[in-house]
């Protein structure tokens, strides 16, 4: 598949990706949309997903596309972590060999989780960008099967399955949040959504630290930008040098994009905690984030913020989690007014 996906092939993706996956709730949020405004918040809870993450949904799609020849020869991939861990775990139910490229800037723990489901772990370089550097490198050298964390029309039509699972549980929707990285979460769920709705308001929520999406957009090509350390580490990395697909589709489906600090994506974190008794990686809690802080109006209107993944370490989660508890304490009270920013 060479041109860009379409809504047919995120329905073919959704039949063959269904025994890798599960199809996941969609929670009220009652609290959040009460403190925002909003008729009603939705949570769609891709942090409960196999291997902790909406990548599984991509990386099923590719890999169970292959013909057996393409299988024997393995599969090869680069990732900041969590399509690392989900190109691993599908290869490993289907007895195919895999390897998975990686920056030193990866947490060891998401090292750790790939190498437990059997993948190969290369890691090499300090950013995402020369990780990818050793994947065209092994990807020759090894004779294995690209399986690319977001620019491809597979990978896309996997994660856009996320957006039949909403339309057909809530098909009046008005705001769809979406974290904002590589872009194909976004390009995959928008293009389906806006084709079975084309009023539905796309929202890509991207960090401060390292925007390589929005700064690409902005430059009309891609742009490599520092890595820099972030909570939501599963959204740093560039779009890739020969971007052909995300860049273009993040243009076309996205109405409007967000920027959120570090302590807004903690807010995040720490309210679906509090509130809801969620765990999440910081990447799941930028939506979150950036309606607590008031940094899009929704006012009378029907969300849903999608909650990508829940892989982060156990000793951090509880650092960040005790750290928000202290402050709580020390204000005296834990609630929605709290968060700066969030007063009308």
């Amino acid at each position: 598949m060479k041109q860009m996906p379409t809504l047919l092939d995120v329905y073919q993706a959704q039949r063959r990706i269904r025994p890798m996956i599960r199809q996941t709730p969609l929670m009220a949020a009652v609290e959040l949309a009460s403190g925002t405004g909003a008729q009603s918040i939705h949570l769609k809870m891709e942090n409960l997903q196999n291997t902790g993450a909406f990548k599984v949904r991509g990386a099923a799609n590719k890999i169970l596309s292959l013909d057996g020849k393409a299988q024997l020869r393995g599969v090869i991939t680069f990732s900041t972590g969590n399509h690392g861990k989900a190109v691993a775990y599908v290869a490993g139910k289907t007895g195919i060999k895999a390897v998975v490229c990686l920056s030193e800037h990866v947490a060891p723990y998401r090292m750790a989780a790939i190498r437990k489901l059997g993948a190969e772990v290369s890691v090499k370089g300090h950013s995402q960008d020369e990780a990818e550097k050793n994947y065209q490198a092994l990807t020759i050298s090894e004779g294995l099967v690209p399986v690319v964390p977001f620019d491809d029309p597979l990978i896309i039509a996997g994660q856009g399955t996320i957006a039949l699972e909403i339309m057909e549980k809530l098909p009046d929707t008005d705001v769809l949040m979406i974290p904002l990285s590589g872009g194909g979460l976004l390009a995959g769920i928008a293009m389906a959504a806006k084709t079975i709705n084309p009023g539905i308001h796309i929202v890509g929520v991207s960090l401060e630290q390292s925007p390589a999406m929005l700064e690409s957009l902005s430059a009309g090509r891609p742009i490599h930008v520092e890595e820099k350390d972030s909570i939501a580490d599963s959204l740093l990395g560039g779009i890739g040098d020969e971007n052909r697909y995300t860049l273009s589709m993040v243009e076309k489906f996205t109405d409007e994009h967000l920027l959120i600090s570090e302590a807004e994506i903690k807010d995040g974190m720490f309210y679906l905690f509090d509130r809801h008794r969620l765990i999440v990686e910081g990447a799941a809690a930028v939506g979150i984030g950036a309606l607590l802080n008031r940094k899009i109006n929704v006012k009378g209107k029907k969300v849903v913020a999608l909650l990508s993944g829940s892989s982060i370490d156990s000793d951090e989660y509880i650092r960040i989690i005790q750290s928000r508890l202290s402050s709580g304490r020390e204000r005296g009270v834990s609630s929605f007014s709290d968060v700066k920013g969030s007063q009308p």
